[in-house]
């Protein structure tokens, strides 16, 4: 298997000698990490060449990693029946440079791009209708970006007098704590429910034992006289 996917790896960079950064086999599928600006004439190549036909556009998705110049890794997911083979796609990109559409080649990214906009902001040049998907109207901000706070920045709630729905700025009845969920695979530093009959539980008292047989001779001896 994975001499078939160093063989397609070569190939593809033989094609396109300048659109590929680097080719590596990842959990038996090949990630070819290319250059922003050729990711459409990649997608042609791997669609169209006869030896590839990687015809069967999976998905497209984000990655955010904010510590890096180019923080947004944008991952295409591709599937040729022929080959029985998947690729995966690779590029990098900021918050302000537009990736190039694909959905001139594969209709089907038309509301995957959209959705990688509106989770993480990333601009696709060359989309017919860029524009929020999942989020509300008015939505501030991408919530799957590392930095978007956990809260969010507005809360829904419907209400009577307006008879409507409303936003309004978050507010949270009190400070963030840290909660312990009683993890088992970290352990727990109080006794659980039902642990504390293994403390109590003793043994036998031999005083009480002693005690409670000096009571039964006295009445024994009481009953004799």
């Amino acid at each position: 298997m994975q001499s078939g996917l160093g063989e397609i790896g070569e190939f593809i960079s033989a094609k396109l000698p300048d659109a590929i950064h680097a080719a590596t086999i990842e959990h038996d599928e090949l990630t070819l990490l290319v250059v922003r600006d050729k990711i459409v004439c990649l997608l042609k190549l791997l669609r169209d060449d006869p030896q590839l036909k990687f015809s069967c556009f999976i998905d497209i998705c984000g990655v955010d990693y904010p510590e890096r110049e180019n923080r947004f890794e944008v991952v295409y997911h591709l599937l040729s029946v022929t080959q029985n083979m998947r690729i995966r796609v690779k590029l990098e990109t900021d918050e302000t440079t537009p990736v190039p559409s694909a959905v001139s080649l594969f209709p089907g990214a038309h509301w995957f791009e959209r959705e990688a906009y509106d989770m993480y902001g990333i601009m696709f040049e060359g989309h017919p209708d860029l524009r929020r998907l999942l989020t509300d109207y008015g939505f501030q901000g991408h919530p799957l970006r590392k930095d978007f706070p956990t809260t969010g920045y507005v809360e829904v709630r419907y209400d009577e007098t307006q008879k409507r729905v409303v936003y309004e700025p978050v507010k949270l009845a009190q400070e963030l704590r840290s909660f312990d969920f009683q993890s088992p695979w970290e352990g727990t530093d109080y006794v659980l429910p039902g642990d504390e009959k293994a403390s109590t539980e003793k043994s036998p008292d031999k005083s009480t034992d002693n005690s409670d047989e000096k009571a039964v001779k006295e009445k024994t001896s009481e009953g004799k006289k």
